[in-house]
């Protein structure tokens, strides 16, 4: 998926390069490159307000630092225009960062540090950027209990890879530290990973394609992907072009489509699936209006054909890519 025309600066506009990538643990300090083109949708800078690190990049108003917060919602939408009916653009799960520049009339204009992707998020949505998280939800999804007890009214659920701070631990449930609980079995170190992406992909079969979006309430097809890499310890930007440009190494693309593996990416224009086999595509998309498995042949002169709806690509496959070596 593609949200956004980029800035026509050379050839490699819009590209995001790898080493600017944030740990998945991290927060998003790289300074901007003097000479490294300038993408929207990670660009915090509008006529009246910029990051500082763009002062004589951009033109601006003013220019600010921004502060830092954490998202203290399940999950909360980052959207185009401080609106609630602008368009969704991604969504920030419980636990992550942003920098914040400005909030006004109940929204924030942020960058995500997962990915540096900018909008507007609510400011309703935002918390202190302490406790830092310890933990990982692992589960596809898990509920929030006020007592170490399955059978209290559930007060909250939270999406695979979403973050939480765990204070404690009281039989099988975790403490967290703004005194709710979880299931311990449902929660992973910061650090664990899930090298089988495509298993991890897999767990979000059937999930409704949510174009925007990144939790297992429903999600896109690069959400998809930077989900399922995020669970392996591999850090990704969030849209379809993005990640074809940042991500692993070329994998020809043959009029057979053969040689491919489990866990490699196709691309199309606005759109990426991930290989299960040598055959087989899981994607999220708006042909399915869901996360569905089909045979890449039939994906791909489907696609080709242009026989598909939006959030589905159009076109011949532009590129494979290997994230995950043999």
């Amino acid at each position: 998926m593609v949200r956004h025309v980029l800035i026509p600066v050379g050839a490699r506009s819009g590209l995001l390069p790898a080493a600017r990538l944030e740990r998945l643990a991290g927060t998003m300090t790289a300074p901007f490159s003097a000479d490294a083109p300038l993408d929207p949708r990670l660009t915090p800078a509008r006529p009246d307000l910029a990051d500082e690190r763009l002062r004589g990049r951009v033109a601006a108003d003013r220019y600010v630092a921004g502060t830092t917060h954490r998202i203290r919602v399940p999950v909360a939408p980052l959207r185009r225009a401080p609106d609630p009916a602008a368009a969704l653009d991604s969504e920030a799960l419980l636990g992550e960062a942003a920098t914040v520049y400005e909030v006004r009339d109940g929204f924030a204009f942020a960058q995500l540090s997962a990915d540096g992707y900018v909008g507007y998020l609510p400011a309703e949505a935002l918390g202190p950027v302490d406790p830092a998280p310890t933990h990982r939800v692992s589960a596809l999804r898990t509920f929030l209990y006020p007592a170490a007890d399955l059978k209290r009214p559930v007060v909250g659920a939270l999406s695979l890879g979403a973050r939480v701070a765990v204070a404690g631990r009281e039989g099988a449930y975790a403490r967290l530290a703004d005194g709710r609980f979880a299931w311990a079995g449902h929660l992973a170190a910061l650090d664990a990973v899930e090298p089988d992406v495509a298993a991890t992909a897999l767990r979000f079969l059937g999930v409704p394609y949510l174009w925007g979006g990144r939790s297992s309430l429903g999600l896109d097809c690069s959400g998809l992907v930077q989900t399922a890499l995020a669970a392996a310890g591999i850090a990704a930007p969030r849209d379809s072009d993005q990640q074809e440009a940042a991500l692993g190494e070329a994998v020809p693309v043959t009029a057979d489509l053969a040689g491919l593996r489990r866990g490699d990416l196709v691309f199309w224009r606005g759109h990426v699936g991930m290989m299960l086999d040598e055959a087989r595509l899981i994607h999220a998309n708006g042909h399915h209006m869901a996360v569905a498995i089909e045979p890449l042949a039939e994906a791909e002169g489907r696609i080709r054909a242009g026989r598909t709806g939006p959030g589905t690509g159009d076109g011949a496959i532009r590129a494979i890519r290997r994230t995950i070596a043999a």
